[in-house]
Parts: C-alpha cells; sequence; structure tokens
C-alpha cells in the first residue's frame, strides 16, 4: 500500500497506531550497547548475553532499546523504569505502575518483529497490535518451507504467480500477514497458520479474512507496507468499525520529532463466516 497523507472522517476522533521501521545502522552499536546497559531489564541483557554471534547480539540490542525509547516516548516514562513482562506464549506487555500512565490514557499494546537489520515496532491504545517484517532475499528452500503452512486455497494462489520474484512476494505477504495476526492475539507460532485464511488483492490489500474458531466473531484492520525497497512489512489491528484509525510510520530510530507519514487503516475484515 502507498502512504499517503490522509485526514479521518469527520466528527470521528481518529485512533492511533504508530509504527517505526528502524534499521541497525540508525543506531551505531557502541550507542546500542551503551543504552541497553542502562535501560534493559537483567532477563533482556541475560538474552543479549547468550547470542553467540554479533550481530544477533546488535540485531536484539538495537531491537529492545527502540521498544523502551517509543514506550517512554509515548507514556512518559523513564526507560530504564519500564517494567515489561511476558506471557506463557512470550510475548511482552507494559506492565502499569500502581499510579497511572503520567501521560494518562487506558493500556498500551506493542508488538516488535525484525529480519535481518531492519526492526519494525507497532504500538496502539487500547487495543491489540501485531506487526512483522520480512526482507524478499528469502531463500527459496525457506519459502516453499512457508508455503506448506498455508491453506490449500492461499497455496494455490502463490502457485498461480509466475516464479521468482512475483511468487516469492506472493508467499511473503501471505507469512507476514499471517505472523502479525498470530502475534496480535498473543500465540505466535502457537497458532496454526493453516486454520486461518486471507484473500488478498493481486497488488496490495486484504479483501477477506477468515479467523480461526476461536475468533468467529473478530473484526480486524490489515495494512501492507513496503517502506523501503524489498522489505515487506504487515500490521494487524484490533477493530472497532465506529472508529478510524490513522496509522503514522516513522523511520529511524525515535530521537527527534520528525514528521510521519501517515495512511488511514482499510476497512475492517473477518466476523462471523
Amino acid at each position: 500500500m502507498t502512504v499517503d497523507s490522509l485526514a479521518p472522517a469527520a466528527g470521528r476522533a481518529p485512533v492511533t497506531v504508530k509504527v517505526w521501521l528502524c534499521p541497525n545502522e540508525d543506531l551505531p552499536h557502541d550507542m546500542a550497547a551503551v543504552l541497553a546497559g542502562h535501560w534493559l531489564d537483567e532477563h533482556e541483557r541475560e538474552i543479549a548475553a547468550r547470542f553467540l554471534f554479533e550481530r544477533d547480539r546488535r540485531q536484539y540490542l538495537v531491537a529492545h532499546a527502540l521498544v523502551r525509547r517509543a514506550l517512554s516516548v509515548e507514556v512518559g516514562l523513564p526507560e530504564a523504569e519500564l517494567v515489561i513482562w511476558r506471557s506463557a506464549h512470550g510475548r511482552p506487555f507494559l506492565q502499569l505502575p500502581a499510579e497511572g500512565l503520567p501521560r494518562g490514557g487506558q493500556e498500551v499494546d506493542f508488538n516488535l518483529s525484525h529480519a535481518h537489520g531492519y526492526n519494525l515496532l507497532g504500538m496502539v491504545r487500547s487495543r491489540r497490535i501485531g506487526v512483522d517484517v520480512e526482507r524478499l532475499d528469502r531463500s527459496e528452500q525457506a519459502l516453499n518451507t512457508i508455503v506448506r503452512t498455508f491453506t490449500p486455497q492461499e497455496q494455490r494462489w502463490v502457485a498461480a504467480a509466475p516464479r521468482g520474484r512475483p511468487r516469492d512476494r506472493r508467499v511473503l505477504r501471505l507469512w507476514t500477514l499471517k505472523e502479525a495476526y498470530s502475534k496480535a492475539r498473543g500465540l505466535g507460532l502457537g497458532l496454526a497458520f493453516d486454520t486461518f485464511s486471507f484473500t488478498l488483492a493481486d497488488d496490495s490489500g486484504v479483501r477477506a479474512f477468515h479467523g480461526p474458531e476461536d475468533d468467529r466473531d473478530g473484526h480486524w484492520r490489515f495494512v501492507e507496507l513496503e517502506p523501503v525497497p524489498e522489505i515487506l512489512a504487515a500490521v494487524a489491528v484490533e477493530a472497532d468499525p465506529s472508529q478510524d484509525p490513522v496509522l503514522h510510520l516513522h523511520h529511524g530510530f525515535p530521537w527527534g520529532r520528525a514528521v510521519p507519514r501517515s495512511v488511514m487503516l482499510p476497512a475492517p475484515v473477518g466476523g462471523p463466516g
């Protein structure tokens, strides 16, 4: 989807979905290590210390520094004072202070994804959100493995595309959407990807969504993005049909106040069916 500046419908207060795409290069290695030493909790530091390869450790440090910085800006608490807990499936959540958030508002949901040098963070108030980012330069073997997780109808849609980039793009469009939805549900790979399905437009956009049996009444908004060439991203946001969410796409580490690009999210899909 092309990201353009759009205004919400008149008379409705928009729900703002904030998304950051941050390449590792936007936070120098030494700076990432310093910030991690000050901001990350004991659990995060223990995980960072386990990586065998420095590139993987750097990815982790940049991603988690991004989370804490963006949350700090959103809620008004210092990065090191944010308490993040994790569900049984490993999904992180922000623990609200007993006295409430300094900047008010209800709970904040966030979700993180990263892929070989790129980090994607999504954040929204009073909704559930999931995000995923993938590079198009995946191996054919990896893509074939991914396709086997799809529904038969989705597999046929992938097979109808010419081999090469057109087919690869179809595979990863479906994969990022499925990852984003599953992560928004807090289930990750614990949700079998052949238990729910997407019908996609050939270029971009979700035409229909058929959720798993435990989410028949769920309504979701899905947006596909290609924020930079060869990088595909998807965002899934729990929907309230009465509100018009606006997605703000930020590029880079959130130090300053650069103006983000904005897009209205598509109409909700899903529900009984």
